[in-house]
């Protein structure tokens, strides 16, 4: 039996505003859905997993979910929500980013679904770059008056006496096509649904209208409300930016680390979003967590799925061990174990200092090391460097050092790095230059 698309949004809290109509729609045919993606950057970040999200549920309830890349609206930039404008990208930059978007949205949606409700990725610009000027303003512009437009709460905003920037010409026609996007995913694949964050129901309302009054049809809308975290700040930005899904631009450690680390008020609302585990599954976690918060049950089977589903089985095992380093009693194997860019994402951050191999090679004794050869970061003087050494306080790479005066035969981490550990919490990172 096939879930119901609404009662599953419902029980998640992933509605915020639906037409009357759309749970008739959905019962009485395979419909489509789409929802639109602006593609400024070559990687989505986790605030796009809220919409891919929904598509996921809607293909996954047996209908047609639609990935609309925004190559012509991204060129013009979605004025809502957002003070300033936009920068307008080329075609080139927009193919590439493309290209990398399908790939991940490929970890969530089946493109090659046996039967009707393939998910499918349509590009905008495709259907927008051959409209003269002169033909969507005769062909489109003219059916949605300029008093329809300016009541739209995302136009009221940027032509408030509060903004300062006011708004372009440019980005005043955005809903024009937006909307026009929907009357051409109506026609073309029977489209009647889309989604998106609620402060797209403008825009989306514009595409009802323009169905409504040129082609006499009926389309749906449904909202899905803005995340927001418990402490009042923004979702998914941390203090270094966005969490993207590309692992070039967030590790897999770092992911794993941001959900790892979510607070217990958000957990309950992003398992429901993020996971695709059942009710009765969620609630059984949730119990379980409730009864011993401090081994954030919740957390950890969030951060396991999303890592695996955005990276790899292979990426979560990477993460774990990575922060078994940081936090738990890990090896010297397990250390060893994990690739650069896993131990740098780890140890960003931690002080460090560089060496040359040769003056490594000619240094007499591991305290020479800790103190002079690097040039005191580690320990001020070669006096406390013996003082904690004797009190069982130093490891490199994740191995106590017991003689002071030991000879420095140190097996460099991805042949250039050693790890040093002073006290508990203090990590120092030291790069041997060749």
């Amino acid at each position: 039996m096939q879930k119901n698309f609404i009662e599953e949004l419902q029980w998640r809290g992933m509605i915020y505003d639906m037409m009357p109509g759309v749970e008739k729609q959905l019962a009485e045919e395979m419909s489509s859905a789409y929802v639109g993606i602006d593609p400024t950057a070559d990687s989505l970040h986790i605030g796009h997993l809220v919409g891919v999200m929904m598509l996921k549920h809607f293909q996954d309830a047996g209908h047609r979910p639609i990935v609309l890349l925004g190559g012509a609206t991204g060129m013009i930039g979605d004025p809502s929500g957002k003070s300033k404008e936009r920068n307008l990208l080329d075609e080139p930059t927009l193919r590439h980013n493309e290209a990398s978007i399908k790939a991940q949205i490929q970890n969530f949606l089946d493109f090659d679904a046996k039967g009707e409700n393939s998910a499918q990725l349509v590009n905008n610009y495709d259907w927008m770059k051959d409209f003269s000027f002169l033909g969507f303003i005769r062909d489109v512009g003219k059916h949605i008056t300029v008093n329809y437009m300016m009541a739209k709460d995302s136009v009221k905003t940027r032509l408030s006496a509060e903004s300062s920037e006011g708004m372009s010409f440019t980005e005043f026609t955005y809903q024009l096509v937006q909307g026009y996007d929907f009357l051409h995913l109506f026609r073309e694949k029977n489209c009647k649904l889309q989604m998106g964050g609620s402060d797209q129901w403008g825009n989306i309302t514009t595409g009802t209208e323009m169905i409504r009054k040129i082609d006499q049809g009926e389309a749906f809308a449904v909202t899905c409300p803005l995340i927001k975290k418990a402490d009042g700040t923004k979702f998914g930005k941390t203090e270094s930016g966005n969490i993207w899904l590309d692992p070039k631009k967030t590790s897999p450690y770092k992911f794993y680390q941001f959900w790892l680390n979510a607070s217990d008020e958000d957990m309950s609302n992003f398992i429901r979003i993020f996971s695709t585990k059942g009710k009765e599954e969620i609630e059984a976690l949730e119990k379980e967590h409730n009864e011993a918060p401090h081994l954030r049950v919740l957390q950890k089977a969030l951060a396991e799925e999303l890592t695996v589903r955005v990276h790899s089985q292979e990426a979560l095992d990477m993460a774990l061990k990575a922060s078994s380093i940081l936090f738990g009693k890990s090896t010297t194997e397990e250390l060893q174990s994990i690739d650069e860019d896993t131990l740098l994402s780890v140890f960003e951050g931690v002080p460090q200092v560089t060496v040359n191999k040769s003056d490594l090679d000619n240094t007499e004794n591991i305290t020479d090391f800790l103190s002079e050869l690097t040039q005191e970061v580690i320990f001020p003087s070669k006096g406390e460097a013996r003082k904690m050494i004797k009190g069982g306080g130093v490891s490199i790479n994740k191995e106590k050092v017991m003689d002071a005066n030991a000879a420095v035969e140190l097996s460099l981490l991805q042949g250039k790095y050693i790890l040093v550990q002073r006290g508990k919490k203090n990590y120092y990172l030291v790069t041997v230059a060749s």
